[in-house]
Parts: structure tokens; C-alpha cells; sequence
């Protein structure tokens, strides 16, 4: 690839993301998690094609990004916010914290300008790395498309093998996807604007959790039950 073909991928890419990330914006955090519950319940609702029951009871955090919007250039570029919550020391859901996924090309290759993200996290271990600083999936945590059907049950190492398990939806089907080069970062501004405080990432998820849980957040840890 010449030097005039290599600077034009950057500026497409660079300019996808940008438009993708705007059109994100545009959703409310409280929108944004009440949408994420309805995706996670049509997930695990999906007629011979559900996940795992094994996968769902050992994962310590979910990430549900709704609407990973590809950039208008069509090069690749993709961006999305969503929210993630971990299981606490007593076994119950956290409250959501807000996260961002972008990349230039992680495996989206459904033909789709919208799709919505669900990632299950195998390890805590995982996610107190992201909340240090943004990673990319594949590279500093490994990867691999969830399975699906009651097949997976019996056929599917569950314990486990991948760090974490990615599923898509695009065209109302969902699927195994692999989301390798993305990369996935705490999002502050939000984590604040949603609860009305500076609260860091790893007190809602770890710590002591904060003092007044919206309306939409309680519909989404009763769907993760």
C-alpha cells in the first residue's frame, strides 16, 4: 500500500468514527440503558438459538452496547456506548457504568449499518484491566465468538478457554461474533450525568455501589438475573 492510499484510509477511518461516535452521542444515557435491557432479554430469548445456560451463570460482567453505528465512509470505522455491570460479592447485579467500543474493523462484516453488541466477561480480572484504561479485545484479553443452541450445551467448552464471549445482532439475528481490534473504554462523563455524582467506575461495579439506582438500571439487573 502506497503512502497517498495509507493516508486515505486513516482520513476515511478517522472521519467513519467520528460521524459514528456523534451519532451515538445522540442517545440519552437513560435511553441508552433502557434499550440495553431489552436487547440482553431478546438475547436470552431467542428460540433454538439461546445462549449457553452455563456461559449466563458463570460470567462476573456483561457488556451490552445497542446500536454499534458504522461510519458513513463505509471503511470500517464503528463506534458505540453502552453500559456494563458485574456481579457483586453477594452475587447480585451492579448498577451499570458507561462504556465506549470503536474500532476501525473488528469483525462486523454482516453488511449492517447498526448492531448491537453483547459481551460476556469470564474473569473480573478482565474488566478491573479495562477500568484502569481502555484495551483491545483480541490483544490484551482474548476473544471469541459466544456460542448458541442447546447443541452448545454438551458440545462447547464453557470453563473457559476465551476471557470473554461476543455476540451480535444485526438484521434481528443474532450470532457468535467475533470482535477482535476493537477497542472498549469507562466512559466518565456519562458514569457522572447518569448518577448526578463523581463516582468512579470501580466503586459502582466493586465498590459501594451508589446511593440511588435509576428506575431504568433496576429493569436492567432484574433481566440479568
Amino acid at each position: 500500500m502506497n503512502r497517498s492510499i495509507a493516508l486515505a484510509v486513516v482520513v476515511f477511518t478517522a472521519a467513519s468514527l467520528s460521524l459514528a461516535e456523534r451519532a451515538a452521542a445522540k442517545v440519552p444515557p437513560d435511553e441508552k440503558v433502557r434499550i440495553a435491557a431489552e436487547v440482553y432479554e431478546e438475547l436470552l430469548n431467542v428460540p433454538e438459538r439461546e445462549v449457553p445456560r452455563e456461559l449466563v451463570q458463570e460470567a462476573k460482567c456483561v457488556a451490552i452496547i445497542p446500536g454499534v453505528i458504522k461510519g458513513a465512509f463505509g471503511w470500517g470505522g464503528r463506534h458505540g456506548r453502552g453500559v456494563l455491570t458485574c456481579r457483586t460479592s453477594a452475587g447480585s447485579w451492579s448498577p451499570p457504568i458507561f462504556v465506549t467500543l470503536s474500532g476501525a474493523s473488528f469483525g462486523l462484516q454482516i453488511g449492517a449499518q447498526s448492531t448491537d453488541i453483547v459481551l460476556f466477561f469470564m474473569s473480573e480480572r478482565s474488566v478491573r484491566s479495562l477500568l484502569k484504561s481502555k484495551f483491545t479485545l483480541g490483544g490484551d484479553v482474548s476473544v471469541a465468538a459466544g456460542p448458541l443452541g442447546r447443541s452448545a450445551e454438551l458440545g462447547t467448552d464453557i470453563r473457559l478457554r476465551a476471557e470473554i464471549y461476543s455476540y451480535a445482532k444485526s438484521r434481528g439475528l443474532f450470532a457468535g461474533m467475533s470482535v477482535e481490534g476493537a477497542r472498549l473504554a469507562p466512559k466518565q462523563e456519562l458514569i457522572d450525568k447518569y448518577y448526578g455524582e463523581r463516582i468512579w467506575p470501580d466503586e459502582v461495579l466493586f465498590g459501594r455501589g451508589v446511593s440511588n439506582v435509576p428506575v431504568e438500571s433496576r429493569r436492567l439487573i432484574e433481566a440479568l438475573k
